[in-house]
């Protein structure tokens, strides 16, 4: 597991780290969706979209998503959908 620390502006503002930009693979523009659970806070890179999941299903010769993947993606769009996104 790696810490990472970071200082919050009187705006409310903080800076993603560059070991977790390019982790992530965030770019300037990109969503980042935070999820707190049992008082921890996951940051979670939301720069796919619904649309971009088509096709997700195997088709021989085709590279396979892995179950993460698929409930990452069902996650993002059932946040997508609460938060009136879609």
């Amino acid at each position: 597991m790696s810490v990472f620390y970071g200082t919050m502006t009187s705006k409310g503002q903080t800076t993603v780290p560059a070991e977790i930009r390019d982790l992530l693979k965030l770019k300037p523009g990109d969503r980042i969706r935070y999820v707190v659970r049992n008082g921890e806070v996951t940051l979670k890179a939301k720069n796919k979209r619904l649309i971009d999941l088509a096709g997700i299903l195997h088709r021989p010769g085709m590279p396979t998503m892995t179950i993460e993947d698929m409930n990452e993606a069902v996650g993002d769009a059932i946040v997508d959908h609460v938060m009136g996104r879609e």
